[in-house]
């Protein structure tokens, strides 16, 4: 999403509008709030799962570690909760350790973790979405970022990260990435600013590197339509920000935006209605997707 696209380590604020809260209708029917941290109760909760079974099971942290392929360092990493696992950790830590599937029943939460408290709900929900429509206006959406690319924005946050969250929220990012590999495939329709194609995040290897994986993305997927808004545009229906809507598979259209500090998942009709429209100017403005894919190959050859 855009959209969790620049992720910050500092504590972030959830919101859902009123319409959640009234009688007939909760957006908790399709997400249940998570705490605004970086997810430290699961996380502590798995680590002290981990070191009880192992010790249970009379093995050392080096031991575990070398029937896992991690160090002894993540081990502990893992059992003190300064490090969230990836699920082939747990899935080998719970078979190792004859867990009988305790770890393994946390491995959705712990995943879940690895993204800001801001974002993790909005995560889910992608994760499961039907279509998502993705209007970006900052950055290359984060389902379409390389990794190169992905890990540039992390490294030039401020205040700066720290190593470990900068792994954490790569690994997070390329895991979301998964969504194109679900069968059946969701509709992924994306509307990119031009401009954001030509800012060298990264370095202009970098960018060139996310050039051709757009025009990658939108060839060899038939489930992904990418538009690009010129710059040359004098009618822009998309001046307030970026934004995305999500359809679920309970057949719900759920609004995503986010600004600073402040994200926001919307489930109120008016509001929904007032982006989809939006969301359909834009569009209409934009490139058509064959259109755009010639502008993203005319950027490539220019680096």
């Amino acid at each position: 999403m855009h959209e969790g696209d620049d992720m910050r380590e500092g504590p972030k604020r959830q919101e859902t509008t009123a319409a959640d809260r009234t009688p007939g209708h909760s957006a908790a029917d399709d997400f249940e709030p998570r705490d605004d941290g970086a997810g430290t109760g699961i996380v502590t909760a798995f680590g002290r799962q981990l070191k009880l079974l192992r010790t249970r099971a009379g093995l050392e942290r080096p031991q575990l570690g070398s029937l896992t392929n991690y160090s002894a360092s993540s081990i502990a990493s893992f059992e003190q909760g300064r490090r969230i696992p990836l699920p082939r950790f747990i899935d080998r830590a719970d078979e190792v350790l004859g867990a009988g599937g305790l770890l393994k029943a946390l491995k959705e939460e712990v995943e879940r973790a690895q993204y800001p408290g801001f974002f993790r709900d909005a995560a889910r929900l992608e994760a499961g979405a039907t279509a998502l429509y993705i209007y970006a206006s900052h950055l290359v959406p984060g389902l379409l970022q390389t990794e190169d690319y992905a890990e540039a924005i992390f490294r030039m946050q401020r205040p700066l990260l720290t190593e470990d969250v900068i792994n954490q929220r790569l690994a997070a990012r390329l895991a979301r990435q998964e969504v194109h590999n679900r069968r059946p495939a969701p509709l992924i329709s994306f509307i990119i600013e031009e401009w954001v194609l030509l800012r060298p995040i990264g370095g202009r290897d970098t960018l060139r590197g996310q050039l051709e994986h757009i025009i990658g993305m939108g060839k060899q997927h038939r489930n992904v339509e990418i538009q690009v808004m010129p710059i040359d545009r004098e009618d822009h229906a998309g001046l307030g920000g970026p934004f995305n809507l999500i359809d679920t598979a309970r057949g719900q259209r759920i609004a995503y935006t986010e600004v600073q500090d402040d994200s926001r998942l919307y489930t109120e009709q008016a509001k929904i209605r007032e982006l989809e429209t939006r969301y359909g100017i834009l569009r209409s403005q934009a490139l058509d997707p064959r259109e755009s894919l010639t502008l993203v190959e005319n950027l490539l050859g220019e680096r």
